[in-house]
């Protein structure tokens, strides 16, 4: 968590490590998106190593369906808990989303790319999300 600032205990009343799982819980969002359009397929070629082999029994698409149930509702838990902090402000969804799920990200980067709030709002917009991503987690 480089150049991040955890959160104010007294404030929000969850602590750096809390606040620390939930910034680091929402920037593999990106990486469940990518493994839930990637996975679809249950079909994987033979091994073919002249040993002999057991079968574990397992369902491959049962296996596969369970995964992609837990991608999705961890997808959902992030963005349900930015439409919660935005609010009524809807237009700050798509940037606090884009926000929260990239490493890195700034006020400034989302400046340019035409954020509707100025940084005092927007930061205390974000500091909610992580203590409402806290609780949630």
């Amino acid at each position: 968590m480089p150049n991040v600032r955890p959160l104010n205990k007294k404030k929000y009343g969850i602590s750096k490590y809390a606040f620390g799982t939930a910034y680091s819980y929402c920037l593999q969002y990106p990486e469940w998106r990518e493994e839930l359009g990637s996975r679809t397929s249950t079909v994987k070629s033979p091994q073919i190593t002249g040993m002999p082999g057991a079968h574990s029994g397992s369902d491959a698409t049962a296996n596969l369906a369970e995964r992609r149930v837990e991608l999705r509702e961890k997808m959902q838990k992030v963005e349900d808990t930015v439409r919660e902090a935005v609010g009524d402000n809807k237009s700050l969804y798509e940037y606090l989303l884009e926000y929260v799920t990239t490493e890195g990200a700034t006020f400034h980067w989302m400046k340019q790319k035409g954020i509707p709030c100025e940084r005092t709002y927007f930061y205390e917009v974000r500091r909610y999300f992580y203590y409402l991503m806290a609780k949630r987690i």
